[in-house]
Protein backbone atom coordinates (compact mmCIF):
# COMPACT_ATOMS: atom_id res chain seq x y z
CA UNK A 1 0.00 0.00 0.00
CA UNK A 2 1.40 3.64 -1.00
CA UNK A 3 1.02 6.47 1.92
CA UNK A 4 -1.37 8.96 1.55
CA UNK A 5 -3.46 11.67 2.91
CA UNK A 6 -7.20 11.32 2.56
CA UNK A 7 -9.36 14.44 2.99
CA UNK A 8 -12.96 14.76 2.05
CA UNK A 9 -14.80 17.30 3.99
CA UNK A 10 -17.88 17.46 2.37
CA UNK A 11 -21.15 17.17 4.42
CA UNK A 12 -23.81 15.48 2.79
CA UNK A 13 -27.08 14.79 3.87
CA UNK A 14 -29.06 12.65 2.01
CA UNK A 15 -32.41 11.09 1.88
CA UNK A 16 -36.36 12.42 0.20
CA UNK A 17 -37.25 15.97 0.23
CA UNK A 18 -33.78 16.83 1.62
CA UNK A 19 -33.17 19.63 -1.13
CA UNK A 20 -35.62 21.58 1.66
CA UNK A 21 -32.85 22.23 3.78
CA UNK A 22 -30.64 23.89 1.41
CA UNK A 23 -31.37 27.22 2.72
CA UNK A 24 -30.38 25.41 6.14
CA UNK A 25 -27.18 24.25 5.08
CA UNK A 26 -26.08 27.56 3.16
CA UNK A 27 -26.41 29.63 6.27
CA UNK A 28 -24.19 26.98 8.19
CA UNK A 29 -21.72 27.52 6.14
CA UNK A 30 -21.83 30.78 5.73
CA UNK A 31 -23.59 32.24 3.08
CA UNK A 32 -25.47 35.43 2.07
CA UNK A 33 -25.92 35.54 -1.46
CA UNK A 34 -26.08 32.67 -3.63
CA UNK A 35 -25.16 31.89 -7.03
CA UNK A 36 -28.19 29.03 -7.89
CA UNK A 37 -26.36 27.68 -11.34
CA UNK A 38 -28.70 24.45 -12.81
CA UNK A 39 -28.60 23.40 -16.69
CA UNK A 40 -31.85 23.10 -18.56
CA UNK A 41 -36.04 23.69 -18.06
CA UNK A 42 -35.97 20.62 -15.53
CA UNK A 43 -34.98 22.43 -12.84
CA UNK A 44 -37.46 25.05 -13.43
CA UNK A 45 -40.82 22.58 -14.47
CA UNK A 46 -40.03 20.22 -12.01
CA UNK A 47 -40.51 22.44 -9.24
CA UNK A 48 -36.97 21.79 -7.88
CA UNK A 49 -35.53 25.03 -8.75
CA UNK A 50 -38.90 26.90 -6.22
CA UNK A 51 -38.60 24.26 -3.53
CA UNK A 52 -34.64 25.38 -3.03
CA UNK A 53 -35.59 28.84 -3.59
CA UNK A 54 -38.24 28.90 -0.76
CA UNK A 55 -35.71 27.45 1.21
CA UNK A 56 -33.30 30.60 0.76
CA UNK A 57 -36.14 32.81 1.61
CA UNK A 58 -37.14 30.80 4.69
CA UNK A 59 -33.88 31.67 5.66
CA UNK A 60 -33.10 35.12 4.87
CA UNK A 61 -30.75 34.66 1.73
CA UNK A 62 -30.91 36.17 -1.52
CA UNK A 63 -30.14 34.83 -4.46
CA UNK A 64 -29.42 35.66 -8.47
CA UNK A 65 -29.49 32.63 -10.95
CA UNK A 66 -27.90 31.61 -14.11
CA UNK A 67 -28.97 28.27 -16.12
CA UNK A 68 -27.98 27.05 -19.17
CA UNK A 69 -25.17 24.57 -18.10
CA UNK A 70 -24.64 21.67 -21.40
CA UNK A 71 -23.36 18.59 -20.76
CA UNK A 72 -19.74 19.14 -20.93
CA UNK A 73 -19.86 22.25 -19.97
CA UNK A 74 -18.45 25.28 -21.70
CA UNK A 75 -15.59 28.24 -20.91
CA UNK A 76 -18.02 30.79 -22.11
CA UNK A 77 -20.94 30.03 -19.39
CA UNK A 78 -18.08 30.58 -16.77
CA UNK A 79 -16.90 33.67 -17.27
CA UNK A 80 -20.71 35.09 -17.63
CA UNK A 81 -21.20 33.50 -14.47
CA UNK A 82 -17.64 35.06 -12.77
CA UNK A 83 -18.81 38.54 -14.01
CA UNK A 84 -22.43 37.52 -12.56
CA UNK A 85 -20.71 36.46 -9.49
CA UNK A 86 -18.46 39.40 -9.36
CA UNK A 87 -21.43 42.31 -10.05
CA UNK A 88 -24.06 40.71 -7.49
CA UNK A 89 -21.79 40.01 -4.86
CA UNK A 90 -22.12 36.84 -4.52
CA UNK A 91 -20.29 34.22 -1.43
CA UNK A 92 -21.68 31.02 -2.20
CA UNK A 93 -22.19 29.05 -5.12
CA UNK A 94 -25.32 26.33 -4.83
CA UNK A 95 -25.41 23.86 -8.00
CA UNK A 96 -28.84 22.21 -9.01
CA UNK A 97 -27.61 19.28 -11.35
CA UNK A 98 -25.17 16.68 -12.10
CA UNK A 99 -21.32 16.96 -12.66
CA UNK A 100 -21.41 19.42 -15.78
CA UNK A 101 -23.68 21.86 -13.39
CA UNK A 102 -21.03 21.21 -10.15
CA UNK A 103 -18.14 21.27 -12.16
CA UNK A 104 -19.05 24.64 -13.69
CA UNK A 105 -19.65 26.26 -10.49
CA UNK A 106 -16.47 24.85 -9.55
CA UNK A 107 -14.71 26.92 -12.41
CA UNK A 108 -16.57 29.87 -11.59
CA UNK A 109 -16.14 29.38 -8.02
CA UNK A 110 -11.57 29.66 -8.61
CA UNK A 111 -11.91 32.18 -11.13
CA UNK A 112 -13.75 34.35 -9.40
CA UNK A 113 -10.69 35.15 -7.24
CA UNK A 114 -8.28 35.27 -10.19
CA UNK A 115 -7.17 37.84 -12.05
CA UNK A 116 -6.57 36.66 -15.48
CA UNK A 117 -8.89 34.65 -17.71
CA UNK A 118 -9.71 31.46 -15.35
CA UNK A 119 -8.81 28.82 -17.85
CA UNK A 120 -5.41 30.09 -17.20
CA UNK A 121 -6.31 27.42 -13.82
CA UNK A 122 -7.48 24.70 -16.43
CA UNK A 123 -4.34 24.73 -18.41
CA UNK A 124 -2.14 24.39 -15.36
CA UNK A 125 -0.48 28.56 -16.13
CA UNK A 126 -1.11 29.45 -12.48
CA UNK A 127 -2.62 28.01 -9.27
CA UNK A 128 -5.78 27.63 -8.08
CA UNK A 129 -5.20 29.44 -4.47
CA UNK A 130 -8.94 30.98 -3.47
CA UNK A 131 -12.47 29.65 -4.43
CA UNK A 132 -16.34 30.80 -3.25
CA UNK A 133 -17.41 28.14 -1.10
CA UNK A 134 -20.02 25.73 -2.92
CA UNK A 135 -22.93 23.27 -1.92
CA UNK A 136 -25.04 20.84 -4.37
CA UNK A 137 -28.20 19.27 -5.01
CA UNK A 138 -27.21 16.50 -6.80
CA UNK A 139 -30.26 15.64 -9.58
CA UNK A 140 -27.88 12.95 -11.42
CA UNK A 141 -25.89 10.04 -9.99
CA UNK A 142 -22.99 9.79 -12.20
CA UNK A 143 -19.56 11.61 -12.53
CA UNK A 144 -19.01 11.63 -8.39
CA UNK A 145 -18.52 16.17 -8.43
CA UNK A 146 -20.44 16.14 -5.28
CA UNK A 147 -18.06 14.78 -3.75
CA UNK A 148 -14.79 15.13 -5.15
CA UNK A 149 -12.82 18.13 -5.96
CA UNK A 150 -12.31 17.63 -9.64
CA UNK A 151 -13.91 19.92 -12.24
CA UNK A 152 -13.71 19.47 -16.23
CA UNK A 153 -14.95 22.33 -18.86
CA UNK A 154 -14.92 21.88 -22.40
CA UNK A 155 -12.93 25.86 -24.35
CA UNK A 156 -15.38 26.23 -27.30
CA UNK A 157 -12.44 27.56 -28.86
CA UNK A 158 -10.71 24.49 -30.30
CA UNK A 159 -12.94 21.84 -28.41
CA UNK A 160 -10.04 21.68 -25.41
CA UNK A 161 -11.18 19.55 -22.58
CA UNK A 162 -9.39 19.58 -19.12
CA UNK A 163 -9.64 18.91 -15.79
CA UNK A 164 -8.54 20.97 -12.51
CA UNK A 165 -8.28 18.78 -9.49
CA UNK A 166 -7.91 21.01 -6.15
CA UNK A 167 -9.14 20.24 -1.99
CA UNK A 168 -10.20 24.18 -2.44
CA UNK A 169 -13.09 22.53 -5.19
CA UNK A 170 -14.54 19.93 -2.69
CA UNK A 171 -18.32 21.28 -2.14
CA UNK A 172 -19.20 22.12 1.63
CA UNK A 173 -22.65 20.42 1.09
CA UNK A 174 -24.30 18.16 -0.97
CA UNK A 175 -27.49 17.45 -0.40
CA UNK A 176 -28.39 13.90 -1.96
CA UNK A 177 -32.23 12.97 -2.69
CA UNK A 178 -32.50 9.67 -4.88
CA UNK A 179 -36.09 11.05 -5.91
CA UNK A 180 -34.94 13.57 -7.68
CA UNK A 181 -33.23 11.25 -10.14
CA UNK A 182 -36.77 9.40 -11.15
CA UNK A 183 -37.41 11.42 -14.57
CA UNK A 184 -34.09 10.68 -16.08
CA UNK A 185 -34.45 8.87 -19.60
CA UNK A 186 -32.53 5.60 -19.44
CA UNK A 187 -29.87 6.25 -21.63
CA UNK A 188 -29.04 9.31 -18.67
CA UNK A 189 -29.00 6.75 -16.22
CA UNK A 190 -26.96 4.46 -17.81
CA UNK A 191 -24.27 6.60 -18.97
CA UNK A 192 -24.49 7.84 -15.00
CA UNK A 193 -23.83 3.73 -14.25
CA UNK A 194 -20.86 3.60 -17.02
CA UNK A 195 -19.01 6.70 -15.58
CA UNK A 196 -19.68 5.54 -11.97
CA UNK A 197 -17.94 2.25 -12.87
CA UNK A 198 -15.33 3.91 -15.08
CA UNK A 199 -14.25 5.88 -11.75
CA UNK A 200 -13.42 2.59 -9.33
CA UNK A 201 -12.03 0.69 -12.28
CA UNK A 202 -9.45 3.10 -12.91
CA UNK A 203 -8.61 3.01 -9.47
CA UNK A 204 -8.59 -0.61 -9.56
CA UNK A 205 -6.58 -0.96 -11.79
CA UNK A 206 -3.22 -0.28 -10.41
CA UNK A 207 0.60 -1.17 -10.18
CA UNK A 208 -0.18 -1.33 -6.42
CA UNK A 209 0.46 -3.87 -4.36
CA UNK A 210 -0.98 -4.88 -0.81
CA UNK A 211 -4.25 -2.91 -1.04
CA UNK A 212 -7.18 -5.32 -0.16
CA UNK A 213 -9.10 -3.07 1.69
CA UNK A 214 -9.66 -0.65 -1.60
CA UNK A 215 -9.79 -4.03 -3.78
CA UNK A 216 -12.52 -5.15 -1.78
CA UNK A 217 -14.23 -1.72 -1.60
CA UNK A 218 -13.91 -1.40 -5.26
CA UNK A 219 -15.37 -4.94 -6.16
CA UNK A 220 -18.63 -3.94 -3.43
CA UNK A 221 -19.19 -0.82 -5.29
CA UNK A 222 -18.58 -2.71 -9.02
CA UNK A 223 -21.17 -5.40 -8.04
CA UNK A 224 -23.80 -2.99 -6.74
CA UNK A 225 -24.01 -1.28 -9.95
CA UNK A 226 -24.02 -4.71 -11.59
CA UNK A 227 -27.13 -5.58 -9.64
CA UNK A 228 -28.91 -2.17 -9.47
CA UNK A 229 -27.85 -0.67 -12.79
CA UNK A 230 -30.17 -2.74 -14.84
CA UNK A 231 -33.44 -2.26 -12.26
CA UNK A 232 -32.85 1.75 -12.37
CA UNK A 233 -32.80 1.52 -16.35
CA UNK A 234 -35.82 -0.57 -16.59
CA UNK A 235 -37.83 0.75 -13.43
CA UNK A 236 -36.89 4.21 -13.10
CA UNK A 237 -39.02 5.15 -9.72
CA UNK A 238 -37.30 1.94 -8.18
CA UNK A 239 -35.70 4.20 -4.93
CA UNK A 240 -33.74 1.62 -3.34
CA UNK A 241 -31.38 1.16 -6.76
CA UNK A 242 -31.59 4.59 -7.04
CA UNK A 243 -30.14 5.07 -3.43
CA UNK A 244 -27.65 2.54 -3.72
CA UNK A 245 -26.31 4.09 -7.02
CA UNK A 246 -26.67 7.46 -5.47
CA UNK A 247 -24.37 6.80 -2.95
CA UNK A 248 -21.65 4.86 -4.62
CA UNK A 249 -21.35 7.35 -7.21
CA UNK A 250 -20.37 9.57 -4.48
CA UNK A 251 -18.15 7.21 -2.82
CA UNK A 252 -17.00 5.94 -5.91
CA UNK A 253 -15.15 9.40 -6.56
CA UNK A 254 -14.59 11.05 -3.02
CA UNK A 255 -11.27 8.85 -3.21
CA UNK A 256 -11.56 6.49 -0.25
CA UNK A 257 -11.36 3.88 -2.69
CA UNK A 258 -8.08 5.19 -4.44
CA UNK A 259 -6.05 6.04 -0.77
CA UNK A 260 -3.14 4.06 -0.98
CA UNK A 261 -2.99 3.04 -4.53
CA UNK A 262 -2.22 4.48 -7.83
CA UNK A 263 -4.45 4.79 -10.31
CA UNK A 264 -4.94 4.92 -14.26
CA UNK A 265 -6.55 7.83 -15.92
CA UNK A 266 -5.85 7.05 -18.92
CA UNK A 267 -9.29 6.27 -20.03
CA UNK A 268 -10.77 9.35 -18.87
CA UNK A 269 -8.39 11.47 -20.57
CA UNK A 270 -8.98 9.35 -23.82
CA UNK A 271 -12.34 9.69 -23.72
CA UNK A 272 -12.34 13.71 -22.84
CA UNK A 273 -11.20 14.21 -26.47
CA UNK A 274 -14.15 12.17 -27.53
CA UNK A 275 -16.66 14.00 -26.10
CA UNK A 276 -15.04 17.16 -26.36
CA UNK A 277 -14.76 16.73 -30.61
CA UNK A 278 -17.75 15.16 -30.83
CA UNK A 279 -19.91 16.36 -27.90
CA UNK A 280 -21.28 12.72 -26.78
CA UNK A 281 -22.76 12.31 -23.10
CA UNK A 282 -19.17 11.77 -21.35
CA UNK A 283 -20.59 8.00 -19.67
CA UNK A 284 -21.06 7.18 -23.54
CA UNK A 285 -17.56 7.91 -24.42
CA UNK A 286 -16.61 5.99 -21.61
CA UNK A 287 -18.23 2.96 -22.78
CA UNK A 288 -16.34 3.35 -26.49
CA UNK A 289 -13.32 3.14 -24.65
CA UNK A 290 -13.21 1.82 -21.59
CA UNK A 291 -13.37 -1.83 -23.12
CA UNK A 292 -11.11 -0.60 -25.57
CA UNK A 293 -8.36 0.17 -23.39
CA UNK A 294 -8.73 -3.17 -20.98
CA UNK A 295 -8.35 -4.98 -24.19
CA UNK A 296 -4.79 -3.05 -25.17
CA UNK A 297 -3.71 -2.81 -21.61
CA UNK A 298 -4.68 -6.53 -19.89
CA UNK A 299 -1.39 -8.31 -20.73
CA UNK A 300 0.76 -5.92 -18.68
CA UNK A 301 -0.99 -7.89 -15.52
CA UNK A 302 -2.96 -10.76 -16.92
CA UNK A 303 -3.79 -11.67 -12.55
CA UNK A 304 -5.14 -8.57 -11.83
CA UNK A 305 -7.64 -8.86 -14.99
CA UNK A 306 -8.06 -12.01 -13.80
CA UNK A 307 -9.53 -10.93 -10.24
CA UNK A 308 -11.68 -7.91 -11.67
CA UNK A 309 -12.97 -11.46 -13.68
CA UNK A 310 -13.85 -13.74 -10.69
CA UNK A 311 -14.49 -11.32 -8.29
CA UNK A 312 -16.97 -9.28 -9.85
CA UNK A 313 -18.32 -10.95 -13.16
CA UNK A 314 -18.66 -14.58 -11.27
CA UNK A 315 -15.69 -16.03 -14.29
CA UNK A 316 -14.62 -19.51 -13.16
CA UNK A 317 -10.85 -19.19 -13.31
CA UNK A 318 -9.08 -20.87 -15.84
CA UNK A 319 -5.80 -21.91 -14.17
CA UNK A 320 -4.11 -23.02 -17.67
CA UNK A 321 -5.07 -20.34 -19.40
CA UNK A 322 -5.23 -17.03 -17.34
CA UNK A 323 -5.44 -14.61 -20.34
CA UNK A 324 -8.73 -16.43 -21.62
CA UNK A 325 -10.26 -15.51 -18.06
CA UNK A 326 -9.04 -11.79 -18.34
CA UNK A 327 -10.71 -11.74 -21.59
CA UNK A 328 -13.70 -12.99 -20.55
CA UNK A 329 -14.08 -10.92 -17.58
CA UNK A 330 -13.78 -7.54 -20.07
CA UNK A 331 -16.15 -9.37 -22.67
CA UNK A 332 -18.85 -9.82 -19.68
CA UNK A 333 -18.06 -5.82 -18.88
CA UNK A 334 -18.84 -5.06 -22.92
CA UNK A 335 -21.93 -7.20 -22.72
CA UNK A 336 -23.24 -5.23 -19.71
CA UNK A 337 -22.54 -1.91 -21.41
CA UNK A 338 -24.36 -3.37 -24.41
CA UNK A 339 -27.24 -4.62 -22.07
CA UNK A 340 -28.26 -0.90 -20.14
CA UNK A 341 -28.34 0.65 -23.97
CA UNK A 342 -24.75 1.83 -23.78
CA UNK A 343 -22.11 2.26 -27.11
CA UNK A 344 -19.43 0.36 -27.14
CA UNK A 345 -17.82 1.50 -30.65
CA UNK A 346 -16.99 4.37 -32.54
CA UNK A 347 -19.55 4.35 -34.90
CA UNK A 348 -22.65 4.43 -32.40
CA UNK A 349 -21.59 7.85 -30.89
CA UNK A 350 -20.67 9.33 -34.26
CA UNK A 351 -17.01 9.41 -34.19
CA UNK A 352 -14.90 8.41 -37.32
CA UNK A 353 -11.87 6.43 -37.39
CA UNK A 354 -10.00 8.92 -39.66
CA UNK A 355 -9.98 11.44 -36.36
CA UNK A 356 -7.88 9.57 -34.55
CA UNK A 357 -4.95 11.63 -35.38
CA UNK A 358 -7.18 14.62 -34.34
CA UNK A 359 -7.88 13.18 -31.01
CA UNK A 360 -4.17 12.19 -30.24
CA UNK A 361 -2.68 15.65 -30.86
CA UNK A 362 -5.66 17.00 -28.98
CA UNK A 363 -4.47 14.46 -25.81
CA UNK A 364 -1.32 16.85 -25.42
CA UNK A 365 0.85 13.36 -25.38
CA UNK A 366 3.68 14.85 -28.12
CA UNK A 367 6.66 12.43 -28.09
CA UNK A 368 6.26 11.84 -24.09
CA UNK A 369 4.15 9.35 -22.27
CA UNK A 370 0.90 8.88 -20.14
CA UNK A 371 1.89 7.05 -16.98
CA UNK A 372 -0.90 4.37 -15.47
CA UNK A 373 -1.59 0.69 -15.21
CA UNK A 374 0.79 0.87 -18.19
CA UNK A 375 3.08 3.76 -19.51
CA UNK A 376 1.66 5.02 -23.10
CA UNK A 377 2.96 6.89 -26.07
CA UNK A 378 1.35 8.31 -29.10
CA UNK A 379 1.58 5.07 -30.92
CA UNK A 380 -0.23 3.32 -27.57
CA UNK A 381 -2.82 6.20 -27.63
CA UNK A 382 -3.49 5.64 -31.03
CA UNK A 383 -3.92 1.24 -30.92
CA UNK A 384 -6.24 2.30 -28.43
CA UNK A 385 -8.66 4.57 -30.59
CA UNK A 386 -8.26 2.00 -33.06
CA UNK A 387 -9.51 -0.89 -31.28
CA UNK A 388 -12.26 1.29 -29.97
CA UNK A 389 -12.73 2.10 -33.63
CA UNK A 390 -13.37 -1.16 -34.46
CA UNK A 391 -16.73 -1.68 -35.70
Amino acid sequence: MEQFQFYSPTEFVFGKEKENEAGRLVKKWGGSKVLIHYGGESAKKSGLLDRVAASLKAKGISYVTLGGVKPNPRDTLVREGIALCRAEGVDFILAIGGGSVIDSSKAISGGFYYDGDFWDLYEKKSPLTKTIPIGTVLTIAAAGSEGSGSSVITKEDGLLKRCLTSDLYRPKFSILNPELTYTLPAYQTACGITDIMAHIFERYFTTSTDVECTDRLCEALLLTMIKEGPVAVKNPTDYGARANIMWAGTVAHNDIIGSGRKQDWNSHGLEHELSGLYDCAHGAGLAVIMPAWMEYVYSENVMRFCEAATRVWGIPMDFEHPEKTAVAGIHAFKDFLTGIGMPVSFKEIGARKEDIPVLVEKLGIGDGTRAGFKTLNRDDVTAIYELAARE
